[in-house]
């Protein structure tokens, strides 16, 4: 049973890996190379530490009440968006409240992480750290890599043919942290990512000229959705993933167009997704009319890069660039570790359920937060970091190595040869995913059981937005408060708002809201779902045998 844990950088993955192991009883011993908390939350004026970290107008994609601690609430005055600041500050007040920080041993650096010589009866580690020029090595029962997904940027120059000819700036986006310096300069923007969006539209309000380059296209959607509410709490709810599982994928592509186009017609505006592409999506409440004013325009793919101008795809030509800015993302990096895990552990297929190495014979390493997904980043990795210290403790078990890695062995083999499509750096479903761990901690909300004992939280949960309380509600690590942040997260959402209270204003949450909104959809889902039974079928082949047999008898 694992004792003494190493958990690797104090972000928000890092924070969450500290408070499960004290939870759990184990002894965690967190390293961060910084000074501080909140890894890549915590703004700077530079990147001279080779640290990623916010530029300093981010405001958050997923509001305050889908993107918190599971049994730390926002303050209910927060706004529902936060910018940086906002949210280092509920990060420093999760750390003071469950006091995490004297677990912290800030300003250093983990060196290496190899396993023990034993490792094979023990699972121990050996960690190499280094702090202020003196190293120390220290034997651990368990580690936790807690670095995050922006360690090492990715700068595809070999991509663009003539870039190195280029006289203008290149800068990656971990670069950018403000406007200032882009006045009157032209200013060329790769990818239409998030960040790629973010930039363009707050740099159009400073430099001559935004372009912004995509090869795929995007949908973009709103921070708000219908009348104003969240768009998160609106559609990230178990009654809508119940929908789209029983409905034909056709079908669901079908509304997704309309209500993405209901907005704006993407296609219109050049961002409408490439046949073929993948379905993208980005949150940005300005790009659209930035794009209406002319301040950013959309282009296709860079086919050349010359001295000082771009050359698209269509033909057109960019004159006079002097600033190109990648947005082109990260790759996974673990300079700590050695072969053959540090390759291994960049693959996704070789990560159970994005966590575990599937090669190693004791379950002692985990890797927290890598993963992209679609929903909240920080309630899925508190839900992986609960069940990690779960089975460190031995209360949890995961299947063998030599199974692991045949699984993943043949996948690979099956995506090489193009039997299967290579899904792995696709999105996650957020209540896919976070039910999957869940189920394994067991504490995935029973929601037959939950109507019969409780029906007014259990129409919150299946037909309300699926808010990290619900897996505080039952199971290990329950929270009494759980019920109660439930039935009040509305309050919390409306209560920022109310800065001018207007008489007789109607909550959004009220049980006929929901029933007018989902009992036609639910109604369909259902019918579809029993029409894919076999009940269905045996009752319809008996009904038809019993119509034709008669006419049989007959014809003989």
């Amino acid at each position: 049973m694992a004792k003494r844990v190493a958990v690797i950088g104090a972000g928000v993955s890092g924070l969450s890996s500290i408070k499960c192991c004290l939870d759990e009883g184990l002894e965690p011993t967190c390293f961060e190379r910084t000074n501080n908390i909140g890894g890549l939350w915590k703004f700077t004026e530079s990147s001279e530490d080779g640290m990623t970290r916010v530029y300093r107008s981010l405001v958050t994609n997923v509001c305050k009440e889908m993107s918190c601690y599971s049994d730390f609430p926002f303050q209910e005055d927060y706004p529902n968006f936060m910018n940086q600041g906002k949210f280092w500050n509920y990060l420093h007040e999760f750390a003071e409240h469950f006091d995490l920080l004297k677990y912290i041993q800030f300003k250093t650096t983990v060196c290496s992480v190899t396993k023990h010589p034993d490792f094979s009866e023990t699972g121990q580690w050996n960690v190499v750290t280094e702090r202020e020029g003196k190293q120390d090595r220290a034997i651990f029962d368990a580690v936790m890599v807690c670095t995050g997904r922006f360690l090492n940027p990715r700068l595809p120059l070999e991509s663009f043919p003539g870039i190195h000819k280029f006289k203008g700036q290149i800068l990656h986006s971990q670069e950018y942290k403000f406007p200032e310096g882009f006045q009157g300069k032209r200013v060329l923007v790769l990818g239409l990512g998030n960040t790629g969006g973010d930039i363009a539209v707050e740099l159009s309000r400073t430099a001559a000229q935004v372009l912004l380059s995509t090869r795929t296209g995007t949908w973009v959607v709103s921070r708000s959705a219908d009348k104003g509410y969240p768009y998160n709490m609106m559609i990230t709810r178990r009654c809508v993933n119940f929908i789209v599982k029983v409905m034909p994928s056709c079908f669901l592509n079908w509304i997704q167009e309309r209500q993405m186009n209901k907005r704006f017609n993407h296609e219109n505006y050049g961002l409408s997704i490439t046949k073929g592409k993948k379905t993208k999506l980005i949150v940005n409440d300005e790009l659209p009319t930035c794009i209406l004013c002319g301040a950013v325009t959309i282009k296709t793919s860079v086919m050349e890069f010359t001295e000082n101008s771009a050359i698209f795809e269509d033909g057109t030509v960019a004159e006079n660039i002097d600033i190109v800015i990648f947005t082109t993302g990260y790759t996974f990096s673990f300079p700590f570790f050695e072969e053959p895990l540090k390759s291994l552990c960049t693959k996704k297929l070789f990560l159970y359920k994005q966590i575990f190495p599937s090669n190693l014979e004791r379950a002692t390493l985990a890797i927290i937060g890598h993963i992209g997904i679609t929903g909240s980043v920080l309630a899925a990795t508190e839900l992986q970091a609960r069940w990690v210290t779960r089975v460190f403790k031995g209360l949890c078990k995961i299947p063998p190595s030599q199974k692991l890695m045949a699984e993943a062995t043949k996948m690979e083999q099956l995506l090489k040869r193009g039997v299967i499509k290579d899904t792995s750096e696709e999105k996650l479903s957020y209540i896919l995913y976070l039910d999957d761990l869940a189920a394994c901690i067991g504490v995935k909300p029973n929601i037959p059981f939950l109507f019969l004992k409780d029906p007014r939280l259990a129409w919150e949960v299946f037909f309300g937005p699926c808010t990290p309380y619900q897996y505080r509600l039952m199971g290990p690590g329950k929270w009494d408060g759980a019920r109660n942040a439930i039935l009040t997260q509305w309050d919390r959402t409306l209560k920022p708002l109310k800065t001018r209270i207007v008489p007789d204003s109607s909550k959004p949450a009220s049980a006929s809201h929901y029933l007018k909104v989902w009992s036609a959809p639910i109604l369909l889902a259902s019918v579809l779902l029993f029409c894919k039974s076999p009940l269905f079928w045996k009752l319809l082949s008996d009904k038809l045998q019993a119509r034709i047999s008669p006419y049989l008898v007959r014809i003989w």
